[in-house]
């Protein structure tokens, strides 16, 4: 198959309708020993064989390792790929990899900085998207987004996003320069972003939907954290604590029964109900496997009836644990 294109925003920015996550290629799940550059890498160049040309990194990622495993496996096909990279969290050097000793940073001085180190990692003269990754509150958006605007300007990137950002933010940046896209976390079971999806709507934004297999829960592979290999990052999130997933495995129960009911995988199940919000949301599940690419990028052709949605709605209100 060959995956269709989307509008992403109403700025010009054209994407493929499911989009493929990096981080997990390099840090947060399945621990360092999980780590496989050369399958990750197979893995992107089968993406962009199927039409999944729209990648996502940051330079957090890793740190700083993702970025360049991304920028390795793209070269030579540069023009098949919309590059998505992000900069604002910053690891501490005594502790990189130490989730809890990080903090962001949206002055302009470091908006500059982090750009051109990202394209040094990546080997690219732009990038296509570039995201704040989380808001600073030191700093007033305005000023982050002015700097970032100076750098479509140098040609340096195409497009601006921002991630996790409430309606109010969303709108004082937009005033200072069109955002093409938001990246919030939105699956069947994190949903909070759906309060400022009026807003990207009035203001033409799109919706990139990071998560939107639940980090792995709403497969139905994860029953206890036992199925977490030692060091994945899950075992720190509120989520998948050995009683919060007790609880919420009614959730996983109720994502396998729709998918046995129309012959389709969860992972499918729940890449559709995201699809089934809009034509403005993208989703960008991550894998890092072939076998699950294709498995996530079938997921297209997956169209939920209405008594599905139906069975499906509920299970927003019946999650146990914070998403962080």
């Amino acid at each position: 198959m060959s995956v269709r294109t989307v509008a992403l925003g109403g700025q010009g920015l054209v994407v493929s309708a499911q989009g493929l996550g990096c981080m997990g290629m390099s840090w947060a799940y399945g621990g360092p020993e999980g780590r496989d550059d050369a399958e990750s890498t197979a893995t992107i160049h089968a993406a962009l064989d199927l039409g999944v040309t729209f990648l996502d990194t940051s330079d957090i990622y890793g740190p700083y390792t993702n970025e360049e495993l991304v920028g390795a496996a793209i070269a030579g096909r540069r023009d098949e790929v919309v590059l998505a990279t992000k900069f604002g969290i910053v690891p501490d050097p005594q502790a990189p990899t130490d989730v809890s000793r990080r903090w962001f940073d949206g002055r302009p001085e470091y908006v500059r900085q982090a750009i051109d180190a990202s394209l040094g990692r990546l080997g690219l003269d732009h990038v296509d998207l570039y995201y704040q990754h989380r808001p600073d509150p030191a700093v007033p958006i305005e000023e982050t987004v002015g700097a970032m605007a100076e750098l479509v300007g140098a040609g340096k990137v195409r497009y601006l996003g921002l991630s996790e950002v409430d309606a109010e933010l969303l709108e004082r940046a937009h005033a200072v320069h069109p955002i093409t896209a938001v990246q919030s976390e939105y699956s069947l079971w994190s949903r909070d972003v759906a309060a400022v999806l009026p807003t990207l709507r009035r203001l033409g934004i799109g919706l990139v939907a990071y998560s939107p297999l639940g980090r792995g829960f709403l497969t139905g592979t994860i029953r206890s954290a036992d199925d977490l290999p030692a060091g994945d990052w899950r075992h720190t999130n509120p989520r998948f604590s050995t009683d919060a997933l007790a609880a919420n495995s009614r959730i996983a129960d109720a994502v396998r029964d729709v998918a046995v009911s129309i012959g389709a995988t969860p992972a499918q199940v729940a890449l559709a109900w995201v699809g089934s919000r809009g034509r403005d949301i993208v989703a960008i599940p991550g894998t890092r496997r072939r076998d699950r690419l294709a498995e996530n990028v079938a997921a297209l052709d997956v169209t939920l009836t209405p008594a599905d949605l139906e069975a499906l709605e509920p299970l927003g209100d019946a999650v146990t644990g914070n998403r962080y």
